[in-house]
């Protein structure tokens, strides 16, 4: 008969299998943190992982309600005793990047992590609730309802992160808040074409009118002076985040501002890739080249973490 911590450890395996597989550019920044932080890093990225995948998949609405619902209350029962049994059918939660309802489920590692490194788990609920609002195919009236959208699919995970990688004083909300409307703003404004074919327009109806551009413009990938006028107050709003949200730096413990370093400049890359062509998102998804993503790794790997300085 297996110990419990046997599969505990089939868990955290289970979750190094899934952070590889995903071949995520930020999986080099997990290898930044020693290893019982990495660990939890590869835990939280697989629920995660899971989770965008529940959201993001092409079954009905329903069944994907109905799907995160079940790892809704898989995630509770996870992080409800030190070494669940989960008992949801894996045919309910299952994607190919998933191996619930097997001694290797994600679950087990992630409720560790949650109480080895104290992450409040009402972060990890938050982004459950982001997801489900892209169920609805919402449109966002304000900047601050979208807002809404960003702290709980992207703040509410740096809010975990940080647990995981070492912070000190009270002073981490800001920054923090800043840094994932930042980085989620920037991830909207690269792929403004993919989700505007899927019918998710994020960008709020008040800027839409403002430059006197329509949902079914930007739908229609209509490339203009309008068009132009729009991206570029988006992209002046996104990058005065950047620079308010570059003083997380100084609350992290050494352990966490390499792969905070990381990150922050891979996303500030993306935007000003973005800012380079702003015409360019209507065509695909922006990205990074090789050579600019091994740049950034090395500098973050080899050279002193800085505090990141914006132009």
């Amino acid at each position: 008969m297996s110990r419990p911590r046997d599969g505990l450890e089939a868990s955290y395996a289970a979750c190094r299998q899934v952070a590889r597989r995903a071949r995520s550019s930020f999986y080099p920044c997990f290898l930044l943190l020693c290893g019982p932080r990495r660990r939890a890093m590869e835990a939280l990225y697989a629920f995660l992982r899971h989770t965008d995948d529940l959201g993001d998949s092409t079954r009905p609405v329903a069944e994907r309600r109905n799907a995160i619902a079940a790892w809704r209350q898989a995630l509770a029962d996870a992080l409800s005793t030190e070494y669940p049994v989960l008992s949801t059918p894996y045919s309910i939660l299952g994607t190919p990047h998933s191996v619930l309802g097997t001694p290797h489920s994600v679950l087990p590692a992630l409720g560790d992590a949650v109480r080895r490194f104290r992450i409040p788990a009402g972060h990890l609920f938050l982004v459950l609730d982001g997801v489900e609002m892209d169920l609805d195919g919402r449109r966002y009236r304000t900047f601050a309802e979208l807002t809404e959208y960003c702290d709980r699919v992207a703040t509410a995970v740096g809010l975990a992160c940080i647990h995981v990688w070492g912070f000190h004083g009270e002073g981490t909300g800001p920054p923090v808040l800043c840094c994932g409307r930042a980085f989620q703003l920037t991830n909207i404004l690269r792929d403004l074409q993919e989700d505007a074919a899927r019918g998710r327009i994020y960008l709020p109806e008040e800027d839409l009118d403002r430059f006197g551009y329509s949902s079914d413009d930007l739908a229609r990938g209509i490339a203009d002076e309008r068009f132009d006028r729009l991206m570029a107050f988006q992209i002046d709003r996104v990058r005065r985040l950047y620079r308010e949200g570059a003083a997380l730096f100084d609350c992290l413990e050494p352990s966490g501002r390499r792969i905070f370093g990381m990150m922050f400049h891979t996303y500030w890359r993306l935007l000003e890739a973005v800012a380079r062509r702003p015409r360019r998102v209507l065509l695909g998804r922006v990205r990074l080249s090789r050579w600019e993503k091994l740049r950034i790794a090395t500098r973050w790997m080899l050279l002193p973490p800085r505090r990141p300085t914006l132009p």
